[in-house]
């Protein structure tokens, strides 16, 4: 089975993120590691503060893009970065926590501000070897 794992794909003047992963809790924690890497890199980031996230939607697809969105309103309000996930879905439901820590500009050097999730592009949903993908495009 393939490993959890994330990337980025081209869109004009945003960019897509794209997460993988045997399920789709891990797909969606990779989806906002790949996000949080439009920022800066997650490796630079330390998981020193714990947040939890709560969201709901009628599919996968608006729950990604809430569950991202929420993520995003973390970091304009609390001014946090994050780099570990985990992500329970039962139903419509998510829960979830973000661990990361406060911006630092020097040691984390932003490229850019994500401003939203979107719907472009947006897909949630398995590849011909099971593995789950869920992608959308980030508004920058």
């Amino acid at each position: 089975m393939t490993t959890a794992s994330w990337e980025h794909f081209p869109h004009d003047a945003d960019m897509g993120i794209r997460g993988f992963g045997r399920n789709v809790e891990e797909a969606f924690e990779q989806a906002a590691l790949a996000m949080t890497a439009v920022i800066t890199d997650p490796a630079q980031v330390e998981p020193r503060q714990k947040v939890s996230i709560a969201c709901t939607a009628p599919d996968p697809e608006f729950l990604l893009v809430d569950w991202l969105n929420a993520l995003i309103y973390e970091m304009a309000t609390q001014g946090l970065l994050f780099s570990r996930f985990k992500v329970h879905i039962e139903g419509e439901r998510l829960t979830a926590t973000a661990w990361g820590e406060p911006v630092d500009r020097a040691k984390h050097q932003p490229a850019v501000e994500v401003k939203g999730a979107t719907l472009t592009a947006l897909e949630v949903g398995q590849d011909d070897s099971s593995r789950w993908r869920a992608q959308c495009i980030v508004d920058v």
